[in-house]
C-alpha cells in the first residue's frame, strides 16, 4: 500500500513542480518580450532595469505593496499584476503605453493616492501597473498664481510646494495629505474650500497625458472634448494623466478653524437639521464638514449615543466667524475660545490631524497606515426630516461600527453648471455623504462582516437621498454599484449615470472618439458606443 501512494503523488509532485516552472518561465518571457519593446522605444536597457518589475524581480512586492491603502486587496488570493513599470518622465510613459498595445496587455493606472476599491492596481483579468510615484514635480509660479503638478505627486507635497513660495494662495482640493494628484484632480477633487472655490477641475488650464496612441498631447493638441473628459471623468478611461497646471485661489493670510462636538443629548438632531440649509447661502468662505458617528454615551456609561462633529474652515479671521454664527447659527453655541487662527498651510494640518506643533514638512511624508476599509458616497438634495434624522441615529446606534461625512455644498457650487465639467452633482445637492468603515482584524469574516454592516447603512439611507438616478462620485469608487468585466456599453451605464447622471452621454462619445479600440478601461470606466 505503502508502494502504491507514492506511485500515486508522484505525478502530483511532478505537476506541481511543472506548474510552477511553467509560470515563472511565462513571468519571464512577458518581462523580456516587455523589455525588449522599451528598447525599441529608445530606452537603455540600464534604465529598463530601475522602472520595470515582475514577480522574480527582487523588490517587485515592495513596489506593489507602497500604494495599496486598503488592506483587502493585500490577501494571497487577490489578482497580482504581471508586470509594473513606473516610469521617469512623460517619454517613458508613452513607451510603456505603446508597448502594452503592442503587446496586448490590459493597463491599470496608479498615481498612489487611496482607491478604496482598488480598481487602480487588482483585475479579474490579467494585466500590468503603469505607476506613477516616480512623476512627482511640482513647479508654483506665485507671480502668476499658478501651478504645474505631475500626476504622481500627493496633495501633501503640492501643499507644501505652494506654501514654499507664497502665503497668499492655496488650492482648492481634498483633506487628506496622501491623496494622489491625478486621481484626485480628474475624478472632480473637492476640499474645505469647496463653498468659495468649487472644485479642483474647476481650476485646471492645462494638461499633459498620453493617449491610447502614445502620443503626447496638452490642452491645444488633445481638443476641447479631452480636455472636458479628464476634467472630473477619469482621466483612467480615456489617457494617462501626466500633469495638470491650474490656477491657484487667494487665501487669507489669517484663516480660522473649529471642532465642537455635540451628542443627541446637546440637541445634536436639531443642530444637524439647521446646518443642512444654513450652509446652501451662508457665507461663500465659510465650510463645516459633519462627523456622524455612534460613540459611547459620556455620562451613561455601557450606553450608546450618536454625536456630531462639526469641523470649520473659515477663510478669515476669528472675530468675524464667531459675530457670522452668533448670528446665523446661534443655537451650535460656538465660543471665543473654540476659534483657533492660524495660517492656511496650517488649517492643512489641523484638517489632517495634526497637532498645533507640527512642521508643515509633515506633508511630503508619503507612507500611509493601510486598513481595512469601505467608503460609500450619496448625494443629498432634499434636506432630511428631524424623524428621519432620529432613525438614521437610531440605525447607526444599532450598527455601532459605521460612521458617515457630511460633507456642505451650496455657495460657489450652485453657480457652476452641471455640465461644466463631468462632475455634475452642484447645484441642488446640499451636500455629498461619505459612508465609512474601517477595520483592523483580517480575514474573511471579518470583511464580510463590515462590508455587510456599510451596505445596510447605505440601503436604510434610501429613501433620504438622491433618486433616479441615485448619485455617487466617482472619487469615493464603489464596485457595489455595478462593474463591467466584460466592458460592455450596458454595465457601464448602470454606475455612469450615478456618477455623472446626464454627463455620462457626452462622455461615452468622447471615449469613443479618442479610445475607440476600449484600451484604457477598468472595472468602472467609461464605455464605448454601443
Amino acid at each position: 500500500m505503502g508502494t502504491n501512494i507514492k506511485y500515486f503523488l508522484f505525478p502530483w509532485f511532478v505537476l506541481i513542480l511543472f506548474s510552477t516552472f511553467s509560470k515563472t518561465l511565462c513571468l519571464d518571457q512577458t518581462y523580456d518580450a516587455f523589455s525588449k519593446c522599451l528598447q525599441n522605444q529608445t530606452i537603455s536597457p540600464a534604465n529598463i532595469s530601475t522602472i520595470l518589475y515582475s514577480a522574480q524581480t527582487p523588490n517587485f512586492n515592495s513596489v506593489l505593496l507602497a500604494y495599496i491603502r486598503n488592506l483587502r486587496f493585500t490577501l494571497p488570493t487577490t489578482p497580482k499584476p504581471q508586470l509594473i513599470i513606473t516610469p521617469l518622465n512623460p517619454s517613458q510613459v508613452s513607451a510603456a503605453v505603446i508597448c502594452a498595445r503592442n503587446l496586448g496587455h490590459q493597463v491599470k493606472i496608479r498615481s498612489g493616492g487611496h482607491d478604496y476599491d482598488g480598481l487602480s492596481y487588482t483585475s479579474e483579468h490579467p494585466f500590468i501597473i503603469l505607476d506613477m510615484q516616480n512623476l512627482r514635480r511640482i513647479d508654483v509660479d506665485p507671480k502668476a498664481g499658478t501651478a504645474y503638478v505631475e500626476a504622481g505627486s500627493t496633495l501633501g507635497e503640492l501643499y507644501y510646494r505652494i506654501h514654499e513660495k507664497t502665503n497668499t494662495f492655496g488650492f482648492p482640493a481634498g483633506v487628506c495629505p496622501t491623496v494622489g494628484v491625478g486621481g484626485h484632480i480628474s475624478g472632480g477633487g473637492y476640499g474645505n474650500m469647496i463653498r468659495k472655490y468649487g472644485l479642483s477641475v474647476d481650476h485646471i488650464i492645462d494638461a499633459t497625458v498620453v493617449d491610447a496612441q502614445g502620443k503626447i498631447l496638452n490642452r491645444k493638441t488633445m481638443g476641447d472634448d479631452l480636455f472636458w473628459a479628464i476634467r472630473g471623468g477619469g482621466g483612467a478611461s480615456f489617457a494617462v494623466v501626466v500633469s495638470f497646471t491650474f490656477n491657484l485661489v487667494p487665501v487669507p493670510e489669517t484663516v480660522t478653524v473649529f471642532n465642537i462636538e455635540r451628542y443627541l443629548s446637546d440637541n445634536a438632531t436639531e443642530l444637524v437639521y439647521k446646518w443642512q440649509t444654513l450652509m446652501q447661502d451662508i457665507d461663500y468662505n465659510l465650510f463645516i464638514r459633519l462627523l456622524i458617528q455612534p460613540v459611547n454615551d459620556p455620562i451613561i456609561k455601557n450606553k450608546k449615543t450618536g454625536r456630531a462633529t462639526f469641523i470649520a474652515l473659515y477663510l478669515g479671521n476669528s472675530k468675524d466667524l464667531f459675530s457670522l454664527l452668533s448670528t446665523k447659527f446661534p443655537e451650535l453655541g460656538l465660543k471665543k475660545e473654540d476659534c483657533l487662527e492660524m495660517s492656511w498651510i496650517n488649517s492643512a494640518l489641523y484638517w489632517a490631524n495634526f497637532d498645533n506643533t507640527t512642521k508643515p514638512e509633515v506633508l511630503l511624508n508619503r507612507t500611509f497606515t493601510a486598513n481595512y476599509n469601505k467608503r460609500k458616497s450619496d448625494y443629498v438634495t432634499t434636506p432630511i426630516t428631524t424623524a428621519g434624522l432620529n432613525l438614521m441615529w437610531q440605525k447607526l446606534i444599532t450598527l455601532e461600527q459605521v460612521g458617515m461625512v457630511f460633507n456642505s455644498y451650496g455657495g460657489r457650487m450652485n453657480e457652476i453648471p452641471a455640465t461644466d465639467t463631468p462632475m455634475p452633482h452642484r447645484k441642488g445637492s446640499f451636500y455629498k455623504i461619505q459612508y465609512s468603515d474601517s477595520w483592523k482584524e483580517p480575514g474573511t469574516a471579518a470583511n464580510d462582516k463590515h462590508l455587510g454592516l456599510i451596505r445596510e447603512l447605505h440601503t436604510f439611507m434610501t429613501p433620504y437621498v438622491s433618486k433616479n438616478p441615485r448619485g455617487a462620485y466617482l472619487n469615493y469608487r464603489d464596485i457595489d454599484i455595478g462593474v463591467s468585466h466584460n466592458w460592455t456599453y450596458q454595465q457601464g451605464e448602470v454606475y455612469g449615470r450615478q456618477y455623472f447622471m446626464g454627463n455620462f452621454d457626452r462622455l461615452v462619445k468622447v471615449k469613443t472618439l479618442v479610445d475607440p479600440t476600449n484600451f484604457f478601461r477598468n472595472e468602472q470606466s467609461i464605455p464605448v458606443q454601443k
